[in-house]
């Protein structure tokens, strides 16, 4: 098929990639001429894991191509999709003048049937006001679908190649078919196509990243009572996990989530339910508790050091929102920066991707590492805020050798308390008891 996606950010160039790779023609369009420039050149612009290794491919093969000409890039496409930016606005409802201004143009572009795919997250009802959109200059035939994307950053080519389920939303028998031929080739081994209204399938999207937000929340919460009640938190997680009703994933405690998706997606069905007179009393408290969640370590490093952290130097591991994707956007490493600059103390900070983009906004504010071992060079503690598989198992000799005092602050549950005790550290963690050596190794 000959495919358009309208917009190159995580969403457009996963999307792009992976209909390329199954033999579509893919046309990529983004006003941005300098990423443009960089794509068309094979200089990807994202990190996800394997996603480099298709795109060459692809690009090499003329599978894909790029363009900032939304006419040239639409003009012989049979599917359109709409992969741009829905951003919160200040009452946390998505921001839809990219998608529809897109739509308008469209109206003024196509000149024969057309099937346009919303695969951006949107709010209840963004199919009938795209559709409403190119009606505006189009009198012809064209078909508006709800395909919305369910990718975890880190694993986004594995999801979209061999996804759980595919979502269409649709009332048309005509773009149905088109989309059943696309996605075939993606469900062999029997996993489904649902096929609903284009309503159902824009709330499919925000009710699915809602209840994964109010899970990992809720399990936060448990890890709060237990550090108070004196249980472990990796016990409970099993205990609970186990039963599967409720299943192993998405419970692990920590501090909070993060990213593009749930942030924004939990506010936005908020204030959708807001704009019915429907109060969404579980996701209020969601985002309450996650905004907390943030900052769960910082009053544990407050009290080691008697409230006082002025002049203090801390190492902190991990940058983005969660391993695998340099993706910052609300990542909990933020706030603790932040937080520790308000104090008074000074930050430096390593993280395999995510190094550029938060110098990018932060600047000088903070000092950058070469490895994770020189960032805790004259530290007075280490924090700990994305479990990155090389801080999982990491050389305790170096750290001790570099870190000024045997003090770990752990946002992600990386190590075993017993060990980390027997090794002379203190060590706080989320929702398990504290590791004070017994040997009096460690120095305050």
């Amino acid at each position: 098929m000959k495919i358009a996606v309208v917009g190159t950010g995580y969403v457009g160039l996963v999307t792009s990639t992976c209909f390329a790779e199954t033999g579509n023609d893919v046309t990529c369009v983004d006003i941005d001429v300098r990423k443009i420039e960089k794509l068309s050149n094979g200089e990807i612009t994202i990190y996800e894991p394997g996603l480099s290794k298709l795109f060459l491919r692809n690009l090499k093969e003329e599978r894909l191509r790029f363009t900032t000409n939304l006419e040239e890039g639409v003009r012989d496409a049979q599917l359109i999709f709409l992969a741009l930016p829905t951003p919160p606005g200040d009452d946390g409802s998505a921001d839809m003048k990219y998608v529809l201004g897109v739509a308008d143009d469209l109206g003024k572009i196509i000149k024969d049937y057309k099937v346009i795919v919303d695969k951006s997250t949107v709010p209840v009802g963004t199919a009938e006001r795209v559709r409403a959109a190119v009606a505006n200059n189009f009198k012809g035939d064209f078909d508006v679908v709800s395909n919305p994307e369910f990718l975890r950053e880190g694993a986004a080519v594995d999801d979209f190649m061999k996804p759980d389920r595919v979502v269409v939303g649709t009332s048309s028998e005509r773009a149905k078919k088109v989309m059943e031929d696309l996605y075939n080739p993606f469900v062999r081994q029997g996993n489904p196509i649902i096929f609903m209204d284009e309503r159902s399938a824009e709330l499919t999207k925000y009710a699915a990243n809602s209840f994964l937000a109010a899970k990992i929340t809720f399990m936060n919460e448990v890890a709060q009572l237990c550090e108070r009640l004196g249980a472990d938190v990796d016990l409970v997680r099993r205990g609970i996990g186990s039963d599967e009703r409720i299943g192993k994933r998405f419970l692990f405690p920590g501090i909070g989530y993060g990213g593009s998706c749930f942030p924004k997606d939990v506010q936005a069905l908020v204030k959708s339910s807001k704009d019915v007179n429907y109060e969404f009393q579980i996701l209020n408290a969601v985002m309450n508790v996650n905004e907390k969640q943030k900052l769960h370590l910082i009053p544990k490093v407050k009290k080691y050091f008697d409230n006082d952290l002025k002049g203090k130097r801390f190492a902190l591991w991990g940058l983005a929102f969660k391993p695998n994707t340099d993706d910052i956007r609300e990542a909990p490493a933020l706030y603790m920066i932040d937080a520790l600059l308000k104090e008074g103390a000074s930050v430096i900070v390593f993280d395999p991707e995510a190094m550029n983009n938060v110098k990018s906004i932060v600047g000088d504010k903070i000092e950058y590492a070469e490895n994770q071992y020189d960032a805790l060079k004259g530290a007075d503690a280490l924090i700990i805020a994305t479990e990155w598989n090389e801080f999982r198992t990491p050389n305790f000799l170096k750290i001790v050798t570099n870190l000024k005092s045997k003090v770990i602050f752990d946002g992600r549950n990386l190590f075993d308390i017993a060990a980390i005790k027997e090794l002379g550290f203190y060590y706080e963690s989320v929702g398990r008891t504290i590791a004070i050596p017994t040997n009096g190794t460690y120095n305050k």
